[in-house]
């Protein structure tokens, strides 16, 4: 193997492409991303956890001194490398072209230590061309985009591990803070803040129909009202009032607008005005990062994260560009691509007589330096690599064809035409219609490419559907009005986030980078502090309190302005014109000419009362309270009832998990706590047990519960003398033990029972769940259970759901027979098959295959399990990621640390791989 040279890359998959492009001399191998990071300070080595390093694995007093560790998962990985740079004279490191994977060529060089002539190689697509190319340009390594992710690395961990452990002792265990997904939460908590102070403003308008005297027909809206225009949506605050600019419209009431409605039908219309004006669009830049999530958010339905997962895969087998960039820009074999193919598919016409160019719209960026498109010097068309990719695959390799093709295509052109026509009603007032409507006659980049916005549906509309063609009218025509009809309207308030619409707001923004977008809103779900109803983002309550602290106590580190400067901050240190130590100096420390430092301001923080940032008040005198076991309502009682201690009683009612924050209005919380008051009401008695049967009210809904009563002083004490006294090796006698209290037994109601009118023969029928239906023809018990997701039976660990909840009670052994009979068609099976196999672990070498476990789909390789997270689909799991998540399963189990050495000359510190 003398003489070969080693190629480093980034993934397994992105090494097969780019094996298949160099020639024998060359041996390729993957890193599967960083092979070293800052440890956990628990992690750390003994004698080291009370030093310097033992808060952060960074020492804040001697330069901001990382402490880097290589990771378990890794150590085989780097003996690989190690072992194949023996017998290499050259060394290439080809990780990503961004700041992430400058770091990792970084990392690879300090740990691989190479005695051979060392290259960086950056690879924007992995193409035959592209990688000739790139070998032909090498570079160093850039230790100024190196210090940058090092500073973004070093505060990020600042930032969550001061402030985290606040929200902890204030709000809840297994919180965190962090620099975009506490500003991103803050976005998403805000909207709903609107939301619920929004005050909806009712109007109402016509609409009707009006004919020619040759048949033609179009629809048009009430404009105006003896000459005053009448307000729509737009003219309302989201208090409900009238904006102070708009004044002067009229509002119509429902009265008003119905008796005009019924005046104007019949009636004779006249045309007063016909405009037609020259339409021209342009169209959109090739995609980004961002617009690239936002697009396949609104068309595809795909959320941020399968997305990069897509992305990820077409890059790393040679179909598009990186996939991280910040870069509107097209190379120029790429212009002439997108041209060529335009004009071979739409025609000559189709294309300008230049290229276009779109500026940056971050100068700043330190991603990559071209935009997304189709690899190569021609594009393969979606046709002709439709059965080279999965289903997803295809979908967004098509997605950035188009918009890559549209990008270099002509204007669309057209006209609009608008129309004004009034009438007279029989009471005598003026009533002016208006209608407008676009033609295209020439398509342009529309025949490519049609951009969709948040609310359109996913597939673009046609270029003819999106026409809306007026008839030929002149001034002073006659036209009849025909269907007539007054609607009314309430004003909306602003729309929740989705997925695409924060991914803009935080670019509009400058806020964080586009590779850290998928991440951030996968974190702040997985965190609990934002969940999806449909496509739309919306906060718990514990966002609520989680951002309601920040604010009040952090409100720079939550700031958007803020957080949008410490992006630009680190621009500055990747291009060399910000001393990393400096800045970090600055930032923690604080500096004379800033504000102070973030240790300052947690080291200041005097008293945060809980109960404070805890509740939110929903109306006067109504609260939202987040507590240990979750948020419920708390508002005096309203009859002045009072406790044992005398004190004002507090009612208090559960919040049902999916009713959204702004759903939870006065009249709401009223039904609540009316179904609160219900809760513990005592249903009867168990003729069997003599115990008393009650009603709840519970965190997940209504139950109910038999009463065990507390045991007597006489009866604890007999329960103690009758246990035989143990004593320890000191000759003290051990404590004896209390009895086990007992669990009570619980059923929760049925979907056609409520608080109100569940009787003692219903609680009772609930409580004798788990019922014993019979035995199956081996014997096995088979029994009917009512669970979380319905009913259903249950043979061991084999579990078939009932149609309706009746059939607990009623199903018979030979119908359970004959439905076991019947092939399982979901669920948990007694023996079931792998749901996908990924190939052989790289490190343990052994198959690993995703089954489906008690909680959920899981990844094993045999001897290590890691629960597949509920925000990756199993179409998008990548035997990378699988990879992965064993070997961060793995890294988690008991390990000796190495001890502490210096790297290099830049006091970074790290273990021995």
């Amino acid at each position: 193997m003398s003489g070969k040279k080693l190629v480093i890359v980034e993934s397994p998959a992105k090494s097969r492409s780019i094996a298949k492009y160099l020639g024998d001399d060359f041996i390729v191998d993957a890193s599967a991303g960083h092979i070293r990071d800052l440890p956990q300070p628990s992690d750390l080595p003994a004698d080291m956890k009370k030093g310097p390093f033992g808060k952060f694995a960074v020492d804040p007093e001697n330069g901001f001194e990382p402490y880097y560790v290589v990771s378990e998962s890794k150590k085989a990985k780097v003996r690989e490398l190690k072992k194949q740079l023996k017998d290499a004279d050259e060394l290439y490191l080809a990780t990503d072209a961004d700041r992430e994977g400058e770091a990792i060529a970084w990392h690879l060089y300090e740990v691989l230590k190479p005695k051979v002539p060392t290259y960086r190689l950056t690879f924007t697509e992995i193409t035959k061309e592209a990688i000739q190319r790139s070998m032909q340009n090498p570079r160093e390594i850039d230790s100024d985009l190196v210090d940058a992710q090092e500073t973004r690395r070093i505060l990020d961990r600042l930032y969550g591990y001061e402030i985290s452990p606040v929200l902890w002792r204030k709000v809840g265990k297994g919180l965190s803070a962090g620099r975009v997904q506490s500003v991103a939460t803050r976005m998403v908590v805000d909207r709903e803040r609107e939301r619920m102070a929004f005050i909806p403003a009712g109007y109402w308008d016509l609409t009707g129909t009006f004919s020619t005297d040759q048949g033609e027909s179009f629809s048009a809206k009430l404009h105006a009202v003896n000459g005053d225009r009448i307000a729509q949506g737009s003219d309302f605050t989201d208090s409900g009032e009238l904006k102070k600019t708009r004044r002067d419209v009229v509002v119509l009431a429902q009265d008003e607008a119905e008796s005009l409605a019924a005046g104007l039908t019949g009636a004779e219309f006249s045309v007063d005005s016909v405009e037609e004006k020259p339409y021209s669009r342009r169209p959109q830049p090739p995609f980004i990062t961002s617009t690239l999530q936002q697009d396949a958010a609104r068309r595809l339905r795909f959320s941020s994260r399968v997305t990069m997962q897509v992305a990820q895969r077409l890059y790393e087998n040679g179909y598009i560009t990186y996939m991280r960039t910040d870069s509107t820009t097209l190379s120029t074999q790429a212009l002439n691509a997108a041209r060529r193919q335009a004009s071979e598919l739409y025609g000559a016409d189709s294309v300008p007589e230049k290229p276009r160019f779109y500026s940056r719209r971050n100068e700043t960026a330190q991603e990559a330096h071209e935009a997304i498109r189709p690899a190569g010097d021609s594009f393969r068309t979606p046709a002709q690599v439709k059965n080279e990719l999965s289903a997803d695959e295809f979908k967004l390799y098509e997605l950035i064809w188009k918009r890559t093709v549209a990008s270099q295509m002509a204007d669309a052109k057209g006209f609009t035409a608008s129309v004004r026509l009034t009438g007279t009603a029989g009471d005598g007032r003026s009533a002016t219609f208006g209608a407008s409507g676009t033609v295209i006659t020439f398509p342009g980049f529309l025949a490519a490419y049609e951009e969709v916005k948040d609310h359109d549906d996913a597939a673009a509309a046609s270029v003819k559907g999106s026409d809306k063609r007026l008839p030929q009218l002149e001034e002073d025509q006659s036209l009849t009005g025909e269907d007539i009809e007054a609607k009314g309207h309430e004003t909306s308030p602003p729309a929740r986030y989705t997925e695409a619409s924060i991914v803009a707001e935080l670019e509009k923004r400058e806020i964080g980078r586009p590779s850290t977008y998928a991440p951030t809103i996968s974190v702040i779900m997985d965190r609990g502090y934002v969940t999806k109803r449909g496509s739309a983002l919306v906060p718990s309550w514990t966002a609520f309190s989680v951002i309601r602290l920040l604010e009040e106590h952090f409100g720079r580190y939550v700031d958007y302005d803020f957080t949008a400067r410490l992006e630009d901050d680190l621009d500055q240190i990747a291009r060399g014109e910000i001393e990393r130590e400096a800045w970090l100096q600055g930032f923690y420390f604080g500096a004379a000419t800033t504000e102070e430092g973030l240790k300052t301001v947690v080291d200041n923080l005097g008293e945060i009362d809980a109960r404070a940032v805890n509740t939110i008040e929903i109306v006067e005198g109504v609260e939202v309270r987040v507590g240990r076991y979750g948020p419920y309502l708390e508002r005096p009682n309203p009859d002045g009832e009072a406790n044992e201690k005398g004190e004002l009683k507090l009612d208090r009612a559960n919040i049902p998990a999916e009713l959204a924050p702004d759903e939870l209005t006065r009249a709401k919380a009223q039904e609540l706590f009316d179904q609160a008051a219900l809760s513990g009401r005592v249903l009867g008695t168990d003729p069997e047990t003599g115990r008393d049967i009650v009603a709840k009210d519970g965190r997940y809904g209504p139950y109910v519960t038999e009463v065990i009563p507390e045991l007597s002083e006489e009866e604890m004490q007999a329960h103690l003398d009758a246990q035989p006294t143990e004593y320890y090796k000191n000759g003290k006698p051990k404590p004896k033990k209390k009895p086990p209290k007992p669990k009570p037994r619980t059923g929760s109601l049925l979907k056609s029972m409520s608080l109100e009118t569940v009787t003692i023969d219903d609680a009772l029928k609930l409580l004798s769940l788990p019922r014993t239906v019979g035995t199956d023809e081996a014997g096995e018990e088979i029994l009917a259970l009512n669970g979380r997701f319905g009913p259903y039976l249950k043979k061991g660990a084999d579990t078939r759901p009932l149609q309706d909840e009746e059939q607990l009670f009623s199903i018979t052994q030979e119908q359970a027979r004959t439905l076991y009979a019947q092939p399982k068609q979901r669920g948990r099976g007694a023996a079931k098959p792998p749901l996908a196999e990924l190939g052989t672990d790289p490190i343990t070498e052994r198959p690993v295959v995703v089954k489906d476990g008690r909680f959920g789909p899981y990844v094993t390789d045999g001897e290590t399990n890691a629960t597949v997270p509920r925000s990756v689909s199993l179409e998008q799991l990548t035997k990378e990621q699988a990879y992965s998540m064993l070997a961060e399963k793995r890294a988690k189990s008991p390990a000796k640390k190495g001890p502490a050495q210096k790297s290099d000359g830049r006091r970074r510190t790290a273990a021995k791989a």
